[in-house]
C-alpha cells in the first residue's frame, strides 16, 4: 500500500477524529494548516496518525529519495562567553583549560588531513571568544577557498556574527557581504534553540534573539545565498513554544525562500545546567519530526541529525517526514558526543550510510550542500569501502 493508498484509508477511518481528519484533507487538497491545528496534533494526535500523513508528504515532494552528504565538521573553540543552559559542549574562559582554542594554522591543518578525499562540505561552528573576530573568519574564508575552492563553507550561526559583527563595528548587512566575499558558501541553522523569550532567556541568555537570528538569516537570503534553520526541543518548552519558531520560520521562508532545510535537535541532558530535565523519548522526537514536516510546508527538506538521535532513530524518522540524514560527519564534531547523544563515535562511511538507507526500503542520494545530485546509489554496488574509496576524488588545489 502506498503513502496515497494509506492517507485515504485514514481519512475513511473511524478510528482517527473528525479534527485530524479535517487537518489531513486540509493537506492533501495542498493547503498549510494553522498555528492552533499544529497545536491540536502537538496535544492530541497519535503518533501513526502523524506517520501516514507526515510521510504523504514526504513522498510527494521526494518519493523514496533519501538524502545525504559527504562532510566533515571544524570546531575552532569549545571556549565561550555565553552560558547557556543545556549546552554540555562549551567551557568557560576561566575553566579554557578544559577545552581547546585552534589557531589559524591548526584548522588549516584539519581542512588539509582532507585533501584527496571526497568530501564535498566543510562546517564550522564553535564557541564565541574575541580572538575568533571578523578578520579571523574572514581570513579563514580566504585560505580555505586558497586551498580547495570546490570546498563548500557552511560556517558559524547568527550567534557568532551577531558577536562578531557588533565588536567589528559593522551593520549586519555590512559583515554579510564581506563575509560572502570571503568565500562563505552557506550558514548552518544553529543557534535558534527556541525562539519565545521567556524560554530563550533562561536557556540562552545574552545570545542574539529571534529578531537578530531571523535577519542575519534574511540578508544572507537576499544577497543569494542559501542557509538551514533549526530548533532544540524536548526540554523546558511547552508544545505553544514550538509552534512559535515555526511560524516565524515558515514567514521568513514566505518572504525570502532561503531556507532549505528545518532540522528539530534533540536537547541531550549530559554534563550541562539542565541535567535534572528528563530527556524526550523516541515517540517524541518522531511526533515531532512529522509534525515539522506537516506544518513547514515551504521547506523543501526535513533533517534528522543521526549522530545526535542514533542510527536506529534516524531511520524510523525516514517513514516520519524525514529525507535526509546529513553526512559522514567522519567523528569531527564533540557538540552533541559531550552532551550524551546516542552516537559516541559519530562516523559513518559512505557504504554504511548507503546501507542504512537502503535497509528501511529508501533510495540513497548522495547530495553536496544545495541539493545537487552528486550520485544517486540506487543500484549501485560495491564490496569494500577500499575499492570505493577512489570514487569521485576531488581536485586539491596546492
Amino acid at each position: 500500500m502506498n503513502s496515497n493508498q494509506k492517507l485515504d484509508q485514514l481519512l475513511d477511518s473511524e478510528n482517527a477524529s473528525t479534527e485530524f481528519k479535517s487537518i489531513a484533507r486540509k493537506v492533501a487538497d495542498g493547503h498549510r494548516i494553522n498555528d492552533d491545528e499544529c497545536q491540536y496534533l502537538f496535544d492530541n494526535a497519535e503518533l501513526a496518525e502523524l506517520g501516514i500523513l507526515a510521510n504523504y508528504i514526504r513522498e510527494k515532494k521526494h518519493g523514496d529519495a533519501t538524502y545525504f552528504n559527504r562532510n566533515f565538521h571544524v570546531e575552532p573553540t569549545n571556549i565561550c562567553l555565553y552560558t547557556c543552559t543545556f549546552c554540555s559542549y562549551s567551557r568557560l574562559i576561566k575553566k579554557r583549560e578544559e577545552g581547546w582554542e585552534y589557531t589559524m594554522d591548526d584548522i588549516m591543518d584539519i581542512i588539509k588531513t582532507y585533501d584527496g578525499k571526497p568530501v564535498t562540505e566543510v562546517h564550522i561552528v564553535g564557541g564565541v571568544l574575541p580572538q575568533y573576530d571578523l578578520q579571523f573568519y574572514s581570513d579563514l574564508f580566504k585560505n580555505i577557498k586558497k586551498h580547495r575552492p570546490e570546498l563548500h563553507i557552511k560556517a558559524l550561526t547568527p550567534v557568532e556574527y551577531h558577536y562578531i559583527f557588533k565588536k567589528g563595528k559593522v551593520s549586519y548587512q555590512e559583515g554579510m557581504e564581506l563575509m560572502k566575499e570571503s568565500g562563505l558558501d552557506s550558514m548552518p541553522g544553529g543557534g535558534a534553540e527556541i525562539f519565545h523569550p521567556e524560554i530563550r532567556d533562561e536557556i540562552a541568555g545574552g545570545k542574539c534573539n529571534a529578531d537578530q537570528w531571523l535577519d542575519i538569516h534574511r540578508i544572507w537570503h537576499k544577497l543569494g545565498h542559501r542557509s538551514n534553520a533549526t530548533m532544540l526541543y524536548g526540554h523546558i518548552e511547552n508544545f505553544g513554544h514550538r509552534v512559535h519558531p515555526m511560524r516565524l520560520l515558515r514567514e521568513l521562508q514566505d518572504e525570502t525562500g532561503g531556507f532549505q532545510t528545518f532540522i528539530p535537535l534533540k536537547f541531550r541532558n549530559k554534563d550541562n545546567q539542565m541535567s535534572h530535565v528528563a530527556e524526550s523519548t523516541i515517540v517524541e522526537d518522531l511526533r515531532n519530526y512529522a509534525i515539522s514536516r506537516i506544518y513547514l510546508d515551504n521547506f523543501d527538506h526535513i533533517k534528522a541529525y543521526w549522530p545526535m538521535i542514533g542510527r536506529d532513530t534516524a531511520q524510523l524518522s525516514l517513514s516520519f517526514g524525514v529525507d535526509d540524514i546529513d553526512g559522514t560527519i567522519d567523528d569531527t564534531t564533540k557538540i552533541y558526543t559531550m552532551a550524551g547523544s546516542e552516537e559516541q563515535s559519530p562516523a559513518l562511511s559512505t557504504e554504511q550510510l548507503v546501507t542504512l538507507i537502503r535497509r528501511v526500503n529508501r533510495k540513497p542520494i548522495e547530495r553536496d550542500t544545495l541539493y545537487n545530485i552528486v550520485q544517486d546509489y540506487t543500484d549501485v554496488k560495491f564490496e569494500s569501502e577500499n575499492e570505493f574509496k577512489g570514487y569521485l576524488q576531488l581536485p586539491v588545489v596546492n
